[in-house]
């Protein structure tokens, strides 16, 4: 017959325990937070710069490609009513969620083009939910470049992580072209308020082709995140090791 400390044994062989996993996941996230420290106080001009010129690239564009495709660019101002802003916010007559729902949607500035027939032949905006998307899609690509740094520089045995290093900065890359080609943006005069960028030099586009390129937009926006969060993630891994 099985006595007790036969149970204890086989509990104790039966696989990892719920706390032995809680300390393993524990020490990952320490060393992954403390690669991010390192790596990117390390290389924090690297980091400031490159997320300032992607966040640049992001909001420049979609207006360039714009004038490019259909017609230069000849106008450009911020939201005149976001004075009024403030009092909105304090309003004690305006429902919270009321305001909650208003705000993502509010347009911050804008670009656009004057049609030669009158009106306006394409605008650009970029609301508070876009500028938060590229906000954080400039320091996931900031975070990530300048942990790329941080890895190739290191010596000794964190050399045998070079190609490992090599092979994201090549992901990097893809995922950049990508984000800049596919993410998504705020367009009056194209068929559709949320188009691709590279759907943006398209002309004459059905409306059901311009949805499906949006469609196609969210997508890739959201796997892009992914994708590079998970590569400032490994980096962080790697920079962490002592």
């Amino acid at each position: 017959m099985l006595e007790q400390t036969d149970f204890q044994g086989l509990a104790a062989s039966s696989g990892p325990q719920p706390g032995r996993r809680a300390g393993t996941l524990g020490r990952g996230a320490i060393r992954i937070w403390r690669g991010l420290g390192t790596g990117l106080k390390a290389r924090a001009g690297l980091f400031v710069t490159l997320a300032a010129v992607v966040l640049a690239l992001e909001v420049l564009l979609p207006p360039l490609v714009l004038s490019a495709a259909r017609r230069p660019v000849d106008y450009f101002t911020f939201n005149p009513w976001l004075s009024e802003l403030p009092r909105l916010l304090i309003a004690g007559d305006v429902a919270w969620q009321r305001k909650l729902d208003f705000l993502p949607g509010l347009a911050l500035f804008w670009f656009s083009a004057d049609s030669p027939f009158g009106g306006t032949d394409w605008g650009f905006a970029v609301t508070v939910t876009d500028l938060a998307r590229f906000i954080l899609m400039a320091l996931l690509f900031g975070a990530y470049f300048a942990l790329l740094a941080h890895c190739w520089n290191r010596t000794g045995a964190d050399r045998l992580n070079a190609r490992t290093g090599r092979r994201s900065g090549a992901v990097g890359v893809f995922a950049s072209v990508l984000g800049f080609t596919t993410g998504g943006c705020t367009v009056v005069g194209c068929g559709a308020p949320v188009i691709p960028v590279v759907g943006l030099a398209f002309v004459g586009l059905s409306s059901g082709t311009l949805a499906v390129l949006a469609d196609l937009s969210r997508i890739a926006t959201v796997v892009l995140f992914v994708a590079v969060a998970l590569g400032v993630i490994t980096l962080g891994w790697l920079a962490g090791k002592k």
